[in-house]
């Protein structure tokens, strides 16, 4: 392997590319990269379950690529068996496709004992095809894998995660948390067979771009050249230590405090702090409640707007009201509702009396014992 391409292996800033956070927009603003950092901050919680494993990123660019480095540069550490990665197609320096064909890197160990990949350790070769995951080849090299970690495109994450379960692969990935609320992803997360990780720091990730794009005030950041993003996690169905922690809880019951949906048996809470301790029925918690759920505290039982936890009350006929000002409306079924005593401030809905809907909720339940 020349150096000249080691050197882009291993290049001075410490990103890695996430093909794409918004699949509908095909533009450079498409490519984030992840700072290694952050890598490094999740990696550290799963050491012990990398032992003699087989680790492949079937997402990656060799020439940004810090899931390689990362490993390559810890492979002793970790005591990994082998490292794996391909890439959607050859990139230049600038990651720009300059062929057709993907690439793909295998990483056995030190055989020196300088405790670095060296040129001559990494074995680098043609894929036949563009080294698309879903590819022949690339699902003969899955099949060799025991834990992938890379960042999928989201755009094809339900896709993705998929053909991990269909193979029966243990993972750790980046995702955005919408895919919360599809059905099959759901499901997975219901039945205690996916989970978020530990996330990244201050619920903020930050990506660089190939360059400034049009973003919304506040969402980049000229100085560091980083795009912050609210809405994205790591997932695994590797059994973490924080799946086993119970969340303490400090509040108690009280009705006025704890408002129950016009249609849904469930109360309302806002945060995930204010979780009551003496409450067994129903609750519908915010989905950031999946950061530190414990399947042996609490039961997932669904997810508002889904079929799976049904409303007890549908509507007909319902007019927007914003700030005591009636509109029209095309909003569609509505999901959890709380009944109030009047249009005040906010968006509400008049559904023969004043109701006001909240966010995207989780119904759970404590259990007992």
């Amino acid at each position: 392997m020349p150096a000249t391409q080691l050197k882009r292996l291993h290049p001075k800033r410490p990103m890695v590319k996430n093909r794409s956070l918004h699949a509908a927009k095909a533009t450079k603003q498409d490519e984030f990269y992840t700072q290694l950092s952050d890598i490094e901050k999740e990696m550290r919680h799963y050491t012990g379950h990398f032992k003699n494993k087989t680790v492949f990123s079937n997402c990656d660019d060799p020439n940004s690529s810090h899931f390689f480095h990362y490993f390559s540069h810890n492979f002793e550490k970790l005591k990994l068996k082998r490292l794996i990665t391909t890439c959607y197609k050859n990139c230049d320096a600038n990651s720009r496709h300059v062929d057709q064909r993907g690439l793909y890197l295998e990483y056995a160990g030190d055989k020196n004992n300088n405790r670095v990949p060296d040129p001559d350790e990494i074995g680098v070769h043609k894929l036949k095809g563009d080294g698309d995951f879903r590819s022949e080849e690339c699902v003969t090299l899955l099949g060799g894998a025991d834990i992938v970690v890379t960042n999928p495109p989201f755009s094809l994450f339900r896709e993705y995660v998929e053909q991990l379960v269909k193979y029966k692969k243990k993972f750790i990935i980046v995702g955005s948390l919408n895919a919360i609320t599809y059905n099959d992803i759901f499901k997975l997360i219901r039945a205690d067979k996916l989970r978020l990780g530990y996330g990244f720091q201050s619920g903020n990730a930050y990506f660089a771009v190939p360059e400034a794009g049009d973003y919304a005030k506040g969402v980049y950041d000229e100085v560091t050249g980083l795009v912050k993003f609210s809405n994205v996690s790591w997932f695994t169905n590797i059994d973490i230590s924080k799946r086993h922690e119970d969340l303490i809880l400090y509040k108690t019951y009280n009705s006025d405090k704890y408002p129950k949906y016009d249609n849904y048996a469930a109360i309302e809470v806002a945060r995930v702090e204010d979780i009551p301790c003496d409450y067994d029925g129903v609750m519908g918690v915010p989905l950031t409640f999946l950061e530190k759920h414990n399947p042996d505290q609490f039961e997932i039982l669904g997810l508002s707007g889904n079929d799976d936890y049904p409303m007890t009350k549908k509507y007909g006929k319902k007019e927007r009201v914003v700030d005591g000002v009636r509109m029209k409306s095309n909003t569609g079924t509505l999901r959890a509702v709380i009944r109030m005593d009047s249009f005040g401030a906010g968006t509400h809905f008049d559904v023969g009396y004043p109701v006001k809907g909240v966010y995207r909720r989780l119904f759970i339940r404590r259990k007992k014992g």
